[in-house]
């Protein structure tokens, strides 16, 4: 199996390009290889079949929306609080933002879960353990709240996320705006 990095970044980001702007119908090896201009059978050379494909795509995206760690181990060191959540939860937005072909790309693999049971236990098993993590690292910073309060700005967000990056409901309420209102809502003092 070939192992070169950075030919299998530009396959996997090829992948989520398609799958961000045809759907999973459109994600082949052979649509891959055509989106990073690499020869024909390169994709199927290092992804086997589909589903490995799939898994190095679900990779990727952690990978691409993962947290600085410059910009978030400081927050260990503030005092918890709105102030501290509205920082925490405005990056996550920023980023999911700005890597916006990337979150396109995962809801449409969360789509495709709803579909096909291989794809729902690959992305399950990734988003829970993400989820896990973000737990974890609420917890480490001392912020109020518990696992039932991260899953409920886990579901804002998403919807958020959905309704900025495609058809928005209000869009002349900025986002940063709706994160604080969001934040000040759910969050105890």
């Amino acid at each position: 199996m070939p192992t070169n990095p950075e030919r299998r970044a530009a396959l996997t980001d090829a992948g989520l390009a398609i799958l961000a702007e045809e759907g999973a119908r459109g994600l082949t090896h052979r649509a891959v290889d055509d989106r990073a201009g690499t020869p024909r059978g390169t994709a199927s050379n290092y992804f086997r079949s589909r589903d490995a494909l799939l898994e190095a795509l679900v990779a990727r995206i952690g990978e691409r929306l993962a947290p600085d760690p410059a910009v978030i181990e400081p927050w260990a060191r503030r005092r918890p609080g709105r102030a501290l959540m509205r920082d925490y939860v405005g990056y996550i937005v920023e980023r999911l933002t700005r890597e916006r072909e990337v979150t396109l790309a995962l809801f449409e693999l969360r789509l495709e879960a709803a579909r096909r049971p291989e794809v729902e236990q690959l992305l399950g098993t990734w988003l829970r353990e993400g989820f896990a993590a973000d737990v974890a690292f609420h917890r480490s910073t001392g912020m109020a709240g518990g696992r039932r309060e991260i899953a409920l700005f886990h579901y804002a967000l998403d919807g958020l996320m959905l309704d900025r990056l495609t058809t928005s409901i209000d869009a002349g309420t900025s986002t940063d705006a709706v994160v604080r209102q969001l934040v000040d809502r759910l969050m105890p003092d």
